[in-house]
């Protein structure tokens, strides 16, 4: 899909102006139209599932719920579409709309992101009944929802992560409830009330997806302990994941990443550059995914090196490596521990490399450059599109500081190799929820390589790369001494 990018800056303002105010929220009696009247009985309908109170937002997904629950299978199916319909025909003025509110990212790739999620995104077809049968009698296993989930999602994909998390949870029966990243609050609550208007237009049920408009740590931790919510999904920082954790209910948890890049003597050097600069790049580095630190056996480091510019990539040297650093890595905390500087995070590679007093055009679209291995761009997750390149004296040596540099968060990792035993020394020793070769990072989500598409990637509590068989549970039906029609007569 290929968008003009200067066009679509010049339009971001106007797609902002057309969009108008936000709609009435929870508590404005005007929220609720004629045609959208609550029924007896029913005190949460007819929202669009914009709530800025938590419980009010739980007690309106919950009766949504109970009422999803009648739905047949072929009419969860209906719902899915239509999110996944609007994901893809409104990805521009959307996608606009975030790169508009959180000012970080490029503006091709949030639409884009929507876009794929509309094509990419599991539903249904994911879920297959299990059967048993014996002398016995019959069991069958099948999958079933939890109920309300509690969702925290992140400013670096804010619509993006509800969308993929909502097709997913929706097609295990589900409803949710959505604490977004008060930076991208806008365009969630946007997102959100056109999924709930049309999903109640065309099939008559409301807040199946609710949203706290003025989300707030108080919320979050207020949904987190609502005793309606059965399941917590946070992709976000470490911070909440740990609150999450320490909720007492069950938590799907997306944990922070600092993937590194392995390059060796044997890997397409070309190849290997026009992935890097692909992964790297995208989005200007907001992606967890993401290519964060290369190591490179030192008998082809220079030629990669070259390998990066010809593919397009602009390469610094020391002294502007190190101006670099000086203004886009800060101390944070009581430790004093690096961080990336929010200035800097998400932004352009002409504005980090305008901080390294280089001007470079606006077209490029990453920076590089050789730092040794103990420098703060390696060992933080920097998300930036400013990649360090470290020697290594072979395979073993780059496998050894690509697996410190990683800090054993097991996310993500990436090889360039033709080379299998090297790609499975690195495999094992890694330990990573994706593994890339010779590919970009989102070839691991299916864009570019085989797969499905999500957003929350549940490394720490185990899951791995969402899918709706992750927000269900378990439940297994049993016919004893009986339904087993292949067995033995005498045992009947």
């Amino acid at each position: 899909m290929q968008f003009d990018e200067n066009l679509i800056r010049n339009v971001v303002a106007q797609v902002m102006a057309e969009v108008g105010p936000m709609p009435p929220l929870s508590g404005d009696a005007s929220a609720v139209s004629a045609n959208t009247a609550p029924p007896s009985g029913s005190a949460a309908v007819g929202r669009n599932g914009v709530f800025t109170d938590v419980g009010e937002a739980v007690t309106a997904a919950r009766h949504a719920f109970e009422e999803f629950s009648r739905f047949s299978m072929s009419q969860r199916n209906e719902v899915i579409a239509i999110i996944r319909r609007i994901a893809i025909e409104q990805c521009e003025e959307l996608g606009l709309m975030e790169m508009e509110e959180t000012g970080i990212g490029r503006p091709v790739h949030k639409i884009e992101k929507l876009k794929t999620l509309g094509e990419l995104s599991p539903g249904t077809e994911f879920f297959s009944t299990q059967a048993f049968a014996g002398d016995k009698g019959l069991a069958l296993i099948q999958r079933a929802p939890f109920g309300v989930i509690g969702a925290i999602t992140p400013v670096t994909h804010s619509l993006p992560t509800i969308t993929g998390n909502a097709v997913s949870m929706l097609a295990g029966g589900n409803a949710v409830v959505v604490n977004p990243h008060p930076s991208g609050k806008r365009v969630a609550t946007e997102g959100v009330r056109r999924y709930n208007e049309a999903i109640h237009r065309e099939l008559g049920i409301d807040n199946l997806i609710c949203v706290i408009s003025e989300p707030t740590l108080e919320s979050a931790n207020e949904l987190f302990a609502h005793r309606d919510i059965a399941l917590i999904c946070v992709t976000g920082g470490p911070a909440v994941g740990r609150a999450a954790l320490r909720s007492g209910k069950r938590a799907i948890v997306a944990g922070p990443g600092n993937p590194p890049v392995v390059v060796d003597e044997t890997a397409d050097l070309d190849l290997a550059a026009q992935s890097i600069i692909q992964g790297g790049a995208y989005d200007n580095n907001l992606l967890c995914i993401a290519e964060k630190e290369v190591f490179v056996v030192d008998s082809v480091f220079d030629q990669m090196m070259e390998a990066m510019q010809r593919a397009g990539a602009v390469k610094l040297d020391a002294a502007q490596i190190a101006r670099l650093t000086e203004k886009a890595i800060v101390q944070v905390g009581e430790d004093n521990h690096d961080a990336a500087c929010k200035d800097f995070i998400g932004r352009d590679a002409a504005v980090l490399a305008a901080a390294a007093g280089v001007n470079i055009p606006e077209s490029v679209e990453l920076v590089f450059g050789e730092t040794d291995e103990d420098h703060p761009f390696v060992s933080v997750e920097q998300m930036m599109p400013f990649l360090p390149f470290v020697r290594a004296r072979d395979v073993d040596h780059a496998i050894e500081m690509a697996k410190h540099a990683e800090h054993g968060f097991r996310h993500t990792a990436i090889i360039h190799s033709r080379n299998v035993r090297n790609m499975t020394k690195m495999g094992r020793a890694l330990d990573t929820t994706l593994f890339v070769k010779n590919g970009p990072c989102m070839a691991s989500l299916g864009l570019g390589g085989e797969g499905y598409l999500s957003f929350s990637i549940a490394g720490p509590t185990g899951e791995g790369v969402t899918s709706p068989v992750t927000f269900t549970r378990e439940r297994r039906c049993s016919m004893i001494d009986a339904l087993n029609v292949v067995g033995s007569p005498d045992v009947v």
